[in-house]
């Protein structure tokens, strides 16, 4: 129906024959595409998460606002937006991060806004968390409190929770067990 023929367009006028050459010269060439309006508005995309190889050790602590993988060991503290350990990665220090997703194991306490166990995780340590999940078949020894701001650096054990949460951690322990027929 519509089609991108020079037949609509004026061609050159008689005497600007020797006028086109200059303009052409000053005049910046047209785009080939044209350039969305929304381009110089839309927000940066969010950088790929930093890995840590299976082979890697670190020793030392991790700190960013990006999000880590984790499949290697790290003995140190780590915080993150998003932390991720891998299956075969072992983390030995206090882990600190907006959203954790354990599938491996850590030694040490266990700070996040929302925190999931998967049924390979191995979490020997305190978890002070606003959301938890755990999945049947994960080991964990240790307390679980929940906390409206998990994240601040002085989040403590409040001493009248820690009979209760005690308690929890005992029973998903003993249900774990169960589960798996030990």
């Amino acid at each position: 129906m519509f089609s991108k023929s020079r037949i609509n367009e004026p061609g050159p006028k008689q005497g600007d024959d020797a006028k086109k050459p200059e303009a052409a010269a000053t005049k910046p060439p047209l785009p080939k595409t044209p350039v969305p309006d929304y381009a110089a508005t839309s927000a940066k995309p969010k950088p790929a998460a930093s890995v840590l190889s299976s082979d890697l050790t670190v020793v030392g602590n991790l700190k960013t606002t990006g999000d880590i993988q984790i499949e290697g060991t790290v003995e140190g503290d780590i915080r993150a937006h998003l932390l991720t350990v891998g299956e075969s990665a072992t983390i030995r220090g206090e882990v600190i991060a907006d959203d954790v997703v354990v599938n491996g194991r850590i030694v040490g306490r266990v700070r996040g806004l929302k925190v999931r166990l998967t049924s390979t995780a191995k979490v020997e340590g305190d978890i002070i968390h606003k959301t938890i999940a755990i999945e049947s078949g994960a080991h964990f020894e240790g307390s679980v409190q929940r906390a409206d701001d998990p994240l601040a650096t002085g989040a403590k054990q409040a001493p009248s929770a820690a009979p209760a949460a005690a308690q929890t951690s005992a029973a998903v322990s003993k249900a774990t067990a169960a589960a798996k027929g030990e």
